[in-house]
C-alpha cells in the first residue's frame, strides 16, 4: 500500500471539521485524528483553558470557539467563524454530550430535559445547520456519537439511553435524505470507554467488573481507540457509506 493510496483515500489535507465537545475524551481524540489526518479543527467546548490544551495537540490550523451546543445563537457564530476562517466546513463531528445518573423513578424532569437537549436536541440542531451548507456544497462528512445505549437501555441512565437510541435512528434518517446530495451521515457508537462519562462505573468494584467481564478485549478502551474510524469516516474512503453506526467496544456487542 503506497503513500499516495493512503493520502488520496485517508488525507484530510484542506478540509475544515468542526469537533463540538473538544475540551477532552472523545472529542480531544477525535481532533487530534482529523488533525494529524491534515485537516483544519475548530475546537468547540465550554471551557476554553480545556480547549486550548486540545489545541496543544493539533499540527494543523485551528480555532477555538468557546460555545454551548443547546445555544442556537452560539451554533450559528461557531458556524461564521469556521466559514469566515477556513472558507467551507467538510467534516462535523457531533460529539459533546452530558450524562445524568438515577433510577428512573426517582429522575428529574430538569436532568431528564438536560440530558435530552444536549444529547440529542443539539446533535440535529448542528446536523440540519451544517447539513444546509453541505447539501449546498454537494459534499460533506457528519459523524455523530451514538452509544453501546443505542441498543441497550443501561441502568440508571434512561435519558441518556433515551437520547442516544434517538441519534442513531437520527443518523439513518439524515443519511436517507442527504445522501443523493454526496453528505454522508454516520455515527459511532462508542464501548465503555476510560473518559468522565464511565468514570463512576470504574470506582465502582463491583460493577466494574461486570463490565470488564463482558468485554472480550479484557480491558476499557482509550479514546484514541476511535481515531481510526473518526478519520475513515471523514475521509473519501467511506463516500460510499450512509446511515451506519459504526460500534467501537472491543467486542462488547458481540459477546
Amino acid at each position: 500500500m503506497t503513500e499516495q493510496f493512503l493520502n488520496a483515500q485517508f488525507g484530510l489535507d484542506g478540509r475544515t471539521a468542526i469537533v463540538t465537545g473538544a475540551s477532552r475524551g472523545l472529542g480531544r481524540a477525535a481532533a487530534s485524528a482529523l488533525s494529524q489526518a491534515g485537516a483544519n479543527i475548530v475546537l468547540v467546548g465550554r471551557d476554553e483553558a480545556e480547549l486550548k490544551e486540545t489545541a496543544n495537540l493539533l499540527s494543523t490550523k485551528f480555532i477555538i470557539v468557546t460555545a454551548d451546543v443547546t445555544v442556537p445563537s452560539d451554533m450559528m457564530t461557531t458556524l461564521k467563524t469556521a466559514t469566515d476562517s477556513f472558507g467551507s466546513i467538510d467534516i462535523l463531528i457531533n460529539n459533546a454530550g452530558i450524562i445524568r445518573r438515577s433510577p428512573a423513578i426517582a429522575y428529574s424532569g430538569k436532568d431528564w430535559n438536560e440530558v435530552i437537549d444536549t444529547n440529542l436536541n443539539a446533535v440535529f440542531s448542528w446536523a440540519q445547520a451544517v447539513g444546509r451548507l453541505m447539501v449546498e456544497q454537494s459534499s460533506g462528512k457528519i459523524i455523530n456519537l451514538a452509544s453501546l445505549l443505542s441498543f441497550g437501555g443501561g441502568l440508571n441512565v434512561s435519558a441518556y439511553a433515551a437520547a442516544k437510541g434517538g441519534v442513531a435512528q437520527l443518523t439513518k434518517a439524515l443519511a436517507n435524505e442527504w445522501a443523493k446530495y454526496g453528505v454522508c451521515v454516520n455515527a459511532i457508537a462508542p464501548g465503555y470507554i476510560k473518559t468522565d462519562a464511565t468514570a463512576a462505573l470504574r470506582s465502582n468494584a463491583e460493577r466494574n467488573q461486570e463490565i470488564l467481564s463482558r468485554i472480550p478485549a479484557g480491558r476499557y478502551g482509550e479514546p484514541d481507540d476511535l481515531a481510526g474510524t473518526v478519520v475513515y469516516l471523514a475521509s473519501k474512503a467511506s463516500d460510499y457509506m450512509n446511515g451506519h453506526i459504526v460500534v467501537v467496544d472491543g467486542g462488547f456487542l458481540s459477546y
